[in-house]
């Protein structure tokens, strides 16, 4: 019951604009992207909310990349491959891992200040990092310096125009390509947006949780648009929970950065006791996959609503210096870093999953184009490696920023608006939104956080295809309502694809089904609004994995980590 349109319209009657590239979203991969087209060519970059509210902008631990002498891209790629659960892209981890030093260099030039140590670039590690090799800015607010160079270069470029407020509805597709999308600016009547090539740059969808590190504005826009428009969508059942979210009832999740463990935090119960050697020989510097589902059974096992991070063993004059904005937002609540446990436990934080790209950004539909958090690249695999993802919107934004100025370039100047008309439907009764998407964000986190099975899955499903079964009818005139439409959507095709995988791969961990299946699951899940109906097709099998690269189950039984499994994917 997924609306083509989610408001009554006909294209003659609504204000039209035209543009050679339409960038939907403001964060770093969009802005990427719109810096690499054509400068004889309008760009037209659309965000839904200030530009500054991004995933990218609120990122704190920074960009990976091989920089160190010591270091080498093989190392980079070796522990990519190693976090992705074995069902990363090599090629694609290998493109983009050896375009990162070129990439940090580029935001260097266009002024980010990035912190340095001794007149050299100050280099941290993270979980899964076998190197330092993460570069970081304002201690741990990276993100807020990275998108600000970014953004003052973005408004200096004389072919790019910004569009603030502007919240998407859908996507301008006819005859199975994509012209554009509708757009509602500054809650004005919608109007439509023709573009030659558009690139699709929205970000997440983590507030599907109630626990979750992403802004308000991280509703799952980009996934429900593109799976309306009949674009294909893959592993979706792979969300990444970040281990560390500062866990205090009444306030908003913040996020304490990788990073902070990659200094030599330590994560306790409320006993006091350090628990992650129990779980991992890597400890707190195992991939996030691996933390997660260890501090998940370490709360059960206590019977406590968290777990702790100290880092009292550690000098206070370097927690302070590296880490302000984390020791700011602690004492907001009268905890002192340098000396008190910080309550924590997982939060949603990255869409792993998405809209299937090419290593250029193609989608499945001519004239749409994605990058960043919106998208399955390969990169990723089952599980993102810490610092991994604005090196990914850097490249990819790149990439698909010329790939879809090439292809605006080949097209001809003349445009035209298409007849396209949606009209009303009858009046649905009217229901509470906030109640719906509350309780929506309760039951994922629920059944379809860190653990799942199979009964709490289908439990899952029948509740969003209930709730979607009078939401999805209903036609909105706010953002508040199509937003929980896209939730719902995003949902629906979450909680479908983490039912349909009987494995334990990477952030996708089934209690039912606790080990790695290469034999039958080392494949994607893949999602298309079309003849199925929605419903999860398997992809063939993929070849071996790369010679000399163990898949999980060959692993020592010792080296898995896994919680309550023999086997993990890593």
């Amino acid at each position: 019951m997924i609306p083509r349109y989610l408001i009554p319209f006909r294209a003659s009657r609504l204000n039209h604009y035209f543009t050679d590239l339409l960038v939907i979203g403001g964060g770093l991969a969009g802005l990427r992207a719109a810096n690499a087209a054509q400068l004889h060519q309008n760009v037209l970059v659309v965000t839904k909310d200030a530009l500054q509210e991004s995933n990218s902008h609120y990122a704190q631990g920074g960009i990976a990349g091989v920089l160190d002498p010591e270091d080498r891209f093989e190392h980079h790629v070796a522990d990519t491959l190693a976090a992705g659960g074995n069902l990363c892209d090599p090629d694609v981890v290998d493109m983009v891992i050896r375009e990162a030093p070129s990439r940090i260099e580029e935001l260097i030039v266009w002024g980010t200040r990035f912190d340095q140590f001794g007149g050299s670039l100050a280099l941290g590690r993270e979980g899964g990092h076998s190197r330092e090799r993460i570069v970081h800015a304002l201690g741990d607010s990276t993100g807020k310096e990275v998108m600000r160079a970014v953004m003052e270069r973005s408004r200096q470029m004389p072919n790019i125009e910004i569009w603030e407020q502007t919240f998407t509805l859908d996507l301008l597709t006819q005859d199975g390509r994509c012209h554009g999308a509708v757009v509602s600016r500054e809650g004005r009547p919608p109007m439509l947006v023709w573009a030659k090539q558009t690139i699709l740059c929205t970000g997440g969808c983590g507030q599907v949780y109630r626990e979750s590190t992403n802004p308000p504005v991280a509703t799952g826009d980009g996934f429900a648009a593109a799976y309306r428009a009949g674009v294909e969508l893959r592993d979706m059942e792979f969300c990444q929970f970040h281990p560390t979210v500062l866990y205090i009832a009444g306030a908003s999740r913040s996020l304490i950065t990788e990073a902070i463990r990659g200094e030599g935090a330590h994560l306790l119960d409320h006993n006091g006791q350090r628990f992650m050697p129990d779980y991992d020989p890597r400890a707190e510097l195992a991939p996030r996959d691996v933390v997660s589902q260890s501090i998940v059974r370490q709360m059960a096992k206590s019977s406590h609503s968290c777990v702790y991070l100290s880092l009292a063993h550690l000098p206070g004059e370097l927690v302070r210096a590296r880490f302000p904005g984390i020791a700011q937002a602690c004492a907001t609540f009268g905890l002192d870093v340098t000396q008190d446990p910080i309550p924590v436990r997982p939060g949603a934080h990255y869409m792993i999953g998405g809209v299937t790209v090419d290593r250029q950004g193609q989608t499945s539909v001519p004239g749409l184009w994605a990058a960043g958090e919106v998208t399955s690249s390969g990169l990723h695999g089952a599980n993102r490696l810490a610092s991994n993802s604005l090196l990914e919107g850097l490249v990819y934004g790149t990439h698909t920023g010329e790939a879809a100025s090439r292809a605006a370039g080949e097209m001809p100047d003349t445009m035209r608006a298409l007849p396209i008309e949606q009209a009303a439907v009858p009046d649905s009764p009217a229901f509470d939104v906030a109640d719906v998407r509350a309780s929506l964000k309760s039951l994922m986190g629920r059944l379809v956080g860190v653990q799942r099975d199979a009964e709490g899955l289908r439990e899952a499903a029948a509740a969003v295809d209930s709730f979607s079964s009078y939401v999805m009818r209903h036609q909105f005139d706010v953002v508040a309502g199509w937003e929980l439409q896209n939730l719902l959507c995003t949902a629906q095709m979450m909680t479908r694809a983490a039912l349909a995988r009987t494995e334990s791969r990477g952030v996708h961990f089934r209690l039912d089904h606790p080990a790695v299946d290469d034999e039958h699951w080392r494949r994607h899940i893949t999602l298309r609004l079309d003849r199925n109906g929605g419903q999860p097709r398997l992809d063939p099998p993929l070849p071996p994995s790369p010679a000399g690269r163990p898949s999980p189950a060959d692993r020592p039984a010792g080296e898995t980590g896994a919680p309550g499994s023999t086997v993990m994917a890593r």
